[in-house]
């Protein structure tokens, strides 16, 4: 029998996960995934955190199951029991709540919310006090990562966060497909596994699915 985590050992170091505890704030259509994602990378603490509950649409673009819908489930139980069901000895944590600055928060922490106003918020109580920030904005198949993990991709994430009345019009929620979330969150994940072995962490990229164009709006700093 191949040990679960052979065949990814050369990319995320396992003794880095040890003592580790990943927050995910927001777990919806990004949000979701990524901690799923997490769970089979092999995390031991993940915590959840989130106010909403699973609604019917919630099927189709956050991979929620049509049980959890029916039930009118917390997002952050029914989150909780698929990563149990991917590894039972996880340790999670979870929170049913907006964000607040009271929260702690573990080392690394993907914000996975749906508006400029909740990540700005989101980010000056939590920039001092993580070590490594991922973001995932989606709009259509239109995808954003940005990653900080130092003073030059601080700085820069910082000036991303512009006034909520000049965003583009809509919210993740909007217009999503499960594909895209996937996507989104998988490239949240692949910065952190490059930041768990100190390789280079692409402070800003962007996907265009629809045209097929990848852009990385940074230079790379390093982990």
């Amino acid at each position: 029998m191949l040990n679960r985590f052979e065949r990814q050992s050369a990319l995320v170091p396992r003794d880095s996960l040890v003592g580790l505890e990943a927050t995910v704030i927001g777990v919806g259509a990004i949000g979701r995934q990524v901690a799923l994602q997490l769970a089979s990378l092999g995390v031991r603490s993940l915590q959840l955190i989130d106010f909403d509950r699973v609604e019917t649409s919630n099927v189709t673009t956050q991979g929620y199951f049509a049980a959890d819908a029916e039930q009118n489930r917390l997002k952050v139980e029914a989150t909780r029991d698929a990563v149990l069901r991917i590894d039972p000895e996880i340790e999670v944590g979870i929170l049913c709540d907006r964000f607040r600055p009271q929260h702690a928060v573990g080392t690394a922490v993907f914000c996975c919310v749906d508006s400029i106003s909740a990540r700005a918020a989101i980010w000056r109580s939590v920039s001092q006090r993580s070590e490594f920030w991922a973001d995932g904005r989606m709009l259509g198949e239109v995808i954003r990562v940005l990653a900080a993990v130092d003073l030059a991709s601080r700085e820069h994430y910082a000036a991303t966060l512009f006034p909520q009345q000049h965003a583009q019009v809509g919210t993740c929620t909007s217009r999503s497909t499960l594909y895209a979330a996937s996507i989104a969150a998988g490239l949240l994940v692949h910065q952190f596994t490059r930041w768990l072995r100190g390789t280079p962490v692409c402070a800003d990229s962007l996907l265009n699915l629809l045209s097929g164009e990848w852009t990385e709006t940074a230079a790379e700093v390093a982990g």
